[in-house]
């Protein structure tokens, strides 16, 4: 890490948290493995003493890994205060990592485990996830980078942290393209969602039914369409605006995602080519189908 003008090595500083069973296990430990010093359930009120610490061990400690979730309730105003007392302080830098997931998906996880939530208080586990939701709003609001669990694996989970954080630079920005079928669902992580539904459907197409936009013949027959060079242009122009003053604010990934009926054609197609499209302007950007698989049925 650079030294700054304060004497002090910057400090890399990850707020995990998120709803119970979205994974904050599995990002901790992945954290652990970047060689970040983790900490769970640290005491928002005892933050600037443990940065104090940090700060003593002679850069020794400076990319750190803290977990806060719903056991630390009482103390979330204390958690506001020191990330605005760090976010002024030149050598800390805080971002928070927001782990989610859909109701359902952690009920069933709630399920599997056999595992009371800790807000149930004596009801079933969807009545303390909406209690816990509802008390994490802010929270989320506030988060730089959230990520969708729903669908993922433990080692997806893994993937997709060390993709953004293995790095270890705090100001890398990155565009994350994001493909989906409405009918599975609005992705809950994105910041923006565009619906492609209107254009040409390569669905009604036989020979295209089980192809993909990944496959050429799909992506040709998609761009080819006068409303999607329209589309494309409009949207290019909104983006081209948009996505620096993301940058500007301070945020640190940027969920672009696009959606068709089932998540196989269109929408991959354009998330492809908006990949390629930001590639070549030097940005880092990674690309999830996430219903390509799902979708066999309709484009």
């Amino acid at each position: 890490m650079n030294e700054k003008t304060t004497g002090h090595s910057t400090i890399d500083l990850v707020i995990i948290t998120g709803m119970s069973g979205a994974g904050k296990t599995v990002a901790v430990q992945s954290f652990e493995d970047m060689g970040y010093f983790c900490v769970d359930n640290l005491p928002p009120a005892l933050m600037p003493k443990f940065i104090d610490l940090v700060e003593g061990s002679g850069g020794k400690m400076n990319k750190v890994a803290l977990v806060i979730d719903l056991r630390a309730r009482e103390f979330f105003d204390h958690l506001f205060q020191a990330i605005d007392a760090m976010s002024l302080e030149s050598h800390v830098s805080p971002r928070i990592l927001f782990l989610d997931a859909e109701d359902g998906k952690l009920v069933s996880r709630y399920k599997e485990t056999r595992r009371n939530h800790p807000l149930a208080d004596g009801g079933g586990p969807l009545e303390g996830i909406q209690a816990e939701r509802d008390m994490l709003d802010e929270m989320k609001g506030q988060a730089q980078t959230i990520i969708d669990t729903t669908d993922m694996k433990p080692l997806q989970l893994r993937e997709r942290i060390i993709e953004q954080f293995s790095s270890g630079e705090t100001d890398t920005f990155s565009i994350h393209l994001l493909s989906f079928g409405f009918k599975h669902g609005i992705p809950i992580d994105a910041d923006l969602v565009f619906d492609v539904r209107f254009l040409p459907n390569p669905h009604y197409i036989d020979h295209m039914r089980s192809l993909t936009g990944l496959d050429d013949e799909v992506y040709n027959y998609v761009l080819k369409w006068n409303e999607t060079r329209m589309f494309i242009d409009k949207l290019d122009d909104l983006l081209q605006y948009m996505v620096p003053q993301y940058q500007r604010e301070g945020k640190q990934q940027l969920v672009i995602a696009i959606g068709c009926t089932g998540g196989k054609h269109r929408s991959v197609t354009l998330a492809e080519y908006f990949d390629k499209v930001f590639s070549k302007m030097d940005y880092q950007t990674f690309v999830t189908h996430r219903d390509i698989e799902k979708g066999r049925k309709e484009g």
